[in-house]
């Protein structure tokens, strides 16, 4: 059962302040993601991690679920795993993005697998914001300064419509192998993006 709950996950990308704590969420801190936390003053609900990035000392009353480092899921992708198996409707990725490439991809994967369970997703960061949507449609408004991409995630995503951008696109097809949505922009004071049928990542990046 999906509750209107938000998680917030702290990741071990690179240190980004830009995270924000609404009362009532949900707070897991990843790995060295709990050293940003600390940095930040925020007291996560939960410890999630391997510490293969972290070996210091979690304060008390603090639950911990430590896992080994070889395992199949990243400390994201089992935060976010937690979140989907407790009913949350949306989660937020803090600091997951710069740092390793490859965890970086691991967190936008870890997305979509999110939004793949009916969960609202992103990452949000300083210099990009990124959502997933799987059958359905976001609005954003508009951001000063701040490019509007949007890319298949799905081998296909049908009947994908962008309004209230300078390069508008009405009920078409794109795929995972030509990226045709980069670098939009605003035209209006919010833009709408919407899919049919498939799973769009749409990013909005700091010029």
């Amino acid at each position: 059962m999906i509750m209107d709950k938000r998680c917030v996950i702290i990741s071990g990308g690179d240190f980004d302040p830009a995270v924000k704590i609404n009362k009532g969420d949900l707070v897991i801190a990843c790995d060295k993601g709990y050293a940003y936390a600390m940095k930040l003053k925020v007291r996560p609900d939960l410890v999630i991690a391997d510490f293969d990035s972290f070996d210091g000392q979690v304060d008390d009353g603090i639950p911990v679920l430590k896992y080994p480092c070889e395992k199949d899921d990243t400390d994201t992708m089992a935060a976010v795993k937690y979140a989907v198996e407790n009913g949350c409707s949306e989660v937020v990725l803090f600091c997951a993005l710069g740092g390793r490439t490859d965890h970086a991809f691991a967190n936008i994967q870890s997305l979509v697998y999110a939004a793949e369970r009916g969960l609202r997703s992103s990452i949000v960061g300083s210099r990009d914001e990124m959502y997933v949507i799987r059958d359905g449609e976001l609005v954003l408004p508009k951001k000063v300064g701040f490019s509007l991409s949007v890319f298949s995630i799905s081998d296909r995503s049908e009947g994908v419509s962008i309004t209230g951008t300078k390069y508008p696109l009405k009920d078409a097809v794109i795929t995972n192998s030509f990226p045709i949505g980069v670098s939009n922009e605003w035209e209006d004071e919010e833009a709408r993006v919407a899919v049919k049928k498939g799973i769009l990542l749409i990013i909005s990046s700091r010029y």
